[in-house]
């Protein structure tokens, strides 16, 4: 778990950042499913990398004085309820809130519509995310127009909205010790997942078959869910990126990409493996493999400090590239095929995102239009593929490989640390482990 003095020191960071001002950061709301029925609750990020409070309807403020010293943090969340809490569980209440989660003030959520055009009276400056939930934001211009209607008294109202993920996301990019061990833990359980579904795999299973294997290693070994609906595509379903129907039969001499990871104490796993389904490759299918693998290897030796986030993609695109025109699925030589783009035939996606918090992770990919630079504690996955659709350029022999390799990396000092190692990547090392 990250202790609650990470917690407070993120708070501490963000109102150094802030100019004087308040920051209104509500947590995301519950979800119905069907009639009376919600979908598994899910805090929004935002919030709980401020507050590590996981329960919903709940709303974080923090008023930045002139100095660091004259800030005010305030918690808005659901009453302490003993009737509620035999129907849905524990709440902390105000009370506790507050003392477990060192905010200075804690209040009920049914008093915030009372409480906000108060606060916001007199502040230079609202920080908030405009745009990304319309409820809030006519939440929002409700409590300011109130604000406004004040104004013959002498009450000024917020004359700019300063979206706080700009200055939020700065800080997620780096991640402290207790993040990177959470994100250790979280890869070692989705490693073994794979490792499991490689075990497990025979002709004539369906896909739906193999997702269950990840399900039952994730939750047995402590994770609360999936980091996102898991992939599982057997034969030319791997050649749809964002697969996920996971229904069809598994067919000996076709490939499987899995394309799964958990989600622990709200940190994600991302690992992309790619596998026979009979345990063993066939020769133009290794060929595709061990360029993809070569491809990953290029791009995880461009991850270190001081490199561009640009170049592991460059790097894996000319080994691909490369590859793609010693099989004769592109014609010229690299630098004219990545100009015209052909390639993406066969290669449409970048090479990595940022991992965290959120499986495609908050934080820019360029500073002043450019590349951002790798710094130590930057996490994100390294993940080149090659998908060769049947087309009448392209051999049939090639017809319906799909492959991708993922793995997640944490930037270290002299280069990066793979989190996923333990799941296997070799063609010798996946063959062994399914025999």
């Amino acid at each position: 778990m990250i202790p609650n003095k990470s917690y407070i020191k993120r708070r501490q960071q963000l109102a150094l950042n802030m100019k004087k001002g308040i920051a209104i950061i509500p947590t995301s709301p519950e979800r119905v499913r069907n009639r009376d029925c919600n979908y598994p609750y899910r805090f929004d990020s935002y919030f709980y990398y401020l507050t590590g409070f996981n329960e919903p309807d709940a709303v974080f403020v923090m008023m930045v004085g002139d100095n660091i010293h004259a800030t005010k943090t305030i918690l808005f969340c659901q009453d302490k309820d003993i009737e509620q809490e035999i129907w849905k569980g524990f709440r902390y209440g105000p009370e506790s809130a507050k003392e477990v989660f060192s905010i200075d003030e804690a209040y009920p959520i049914s008093i915030l519509d009372e409480v906000l055009p108060k606060l916001l009276a007199g502040q230079s400056r609202i920080y908030y995310s405009l745009g990304h939930d319309a409820t809030w934001d006519l939440r929002l211009t409700g409590w300011l127009n109130q604000v406004r209607d004040q104004s013959r008294s002498g009450i000024s109202t917020p004359p700019e909205i300063y979206d706080y993920r700009m200055l939020i996301d700065e800080m997620r990019l780096l991640k402290s010790t207790e993040e990177i061990q959470l994100m250790r833990h979280a890869a070692k359980i989705s490693s073994r997942a794979h490792c499991r579904a490689m075990q497990v795999m025979r002709p004539g299973m369906k896909e739906y078959e193999i997702e269950a294997e990840f399900l039952h290693e994730f939750r047995k070994h402590g994770s609360e869910a999936p980091a996102y609906t898991p992939i599982v595509a057997g034969g030319a379903n791997a050649c749809v990126l964002h697969y996920i129907n996971n229904n069809m039969e598994l067919k000996s001499g076709d490939l499987v990409l899995i394309d799964a990871g958990c989600e622990l104490n709200g940190y994600a796993a991302d690992i992309t493996r790619t596998f026979p389904i009979n345990g063993k490759f066939s020769p133009v299918q290794k060929d595709v493999y061990q360029l993809v693998l070569s491809a990953q290897s290029a791009a995880i030796s461009n991850v270190k400090p001081g490199n561009s986030w640009d170049m592991p993609h460059t790097a894996a695109l000319q080994v691909l590239v490369q590859g793609f025109i010693d099989m004769g699925l592109c014609q010229g030589n690299v630098d004219s095929v990545i100009e015209s783009e052909g390639y993406k035939q066969f290669y449409m996606h970048r090479t990595g995102h940022w991992l965290g918090l959120d499986v495609h992770d908050a934080g820019e990919y360029k500073q002043n239009g450019k590349w951002r630079l790798f710094d130590l504690g930057m996490a994100l996955t390294v993940e080149p593929g090659c998908y060769i659709r049947p087309a009448e350029n392209v051999p049939e022999h090639f017809w319906n490989i799909g492959i991708r390799i993922e793995d997640d990396v944490i930037v270290t000092t002299n280069g990066c640390e793979v989190l996923t190692a333990s799941a296997p990547r070799s063609v010798n090392e996946i063959e062994e482990l399914m025999q």
